[in-house]
């Protein structure tokens, strides 16, 4: 998935340096790189980008494998908790198991600041001879988890209306970065009460709070 991510940045960062207009349409859906390629005149950029577009395309059938593989394969040892992780809009079969085995067990978390901290979801603050600092220890925490939040999040955005609306009005401020990343921050404490209370995600509470 990581590796897919990077051929679509890269085709966006050549976009952006042979001054070709903005791609409009995400690449991650297989009619949209259609003609991506014939774009360029310069005949070696295209070539980097149809190379680019060929690794997307066989990872797509890879990720589809591996997907249906873990779906009949996987042992869901909490069942209940992998259902209630699957009622958070944006969070599928594949994100549920990520959550499900890298959480392990949400009563070893103090509270959400604990798990949010964990999660990479907040920057960790540091005091030194009464002086703070924020940014620092971005490595400490889980990687997995932080990536299943942030894949969580845009993949919210295409099913709630009102999570276009708030990285709208983040972005705004903050940039389409920082915006999708408090969205992010937010499914992250969400999925800590869905899981602490037992309950499964109710849209009108986690836009409220």
């Amino acid at each position: 998935m990581r590796a897919r991510s990077e051929a679509m940045v890269h085709i966006q960062n050549t976009v952006s340096q042979y001054n070709l207009p903005p791609l409009t349409k995400k690449l991650s859906f297989a009619a949209n790189r259609q003609g991506v390629a014939e774009q360029f005149s310069e005949a070696s950029a295209r070539r980097s980008v149809e190379v680019d577009l060929a690794l997307i395309d066989h990872l797509d059938g890879q990720l589809q494998a591996v997907e249906l593989y873990l779906v009949r394969h996987a042992r869901v040892d909490d069942p209940l908790t992998c259902q209630l992780l699957q009622t958070v809009p944006g969070i599928g079969k594949i994100l549920a198991l990520v959550l499900l085995y890298e959480i392990h067990e949400i009563r070893r978390f103090a509270d959400v600041g604990n798990f949010a901290s964990y999660c990479r979801l907040v920057k960790c603050a540091h005091e030194s001879a009464g002086k703070k600092s924020v940014g620092k220890g971005r490595k400490i925490g889980n990687a997995n988890l932080k990536w299943a939040f942030s894949e969580a999040a845009c993949r919210m955005l295409h099913e709630l209306p009102q999570a276009e609306s708030v990285v709208a009005r983040k972005e705004k401020k903050f940039g389409k970065g920082k915006a999708l990343s408090i969205l992010a921050a937010k499914i992250g404490r969400g999925v800590y009460w869905i899981l602490k209370r037992r309950e499964p995600f109710d849209v009108n509470r986690f836009f409220n709070h």
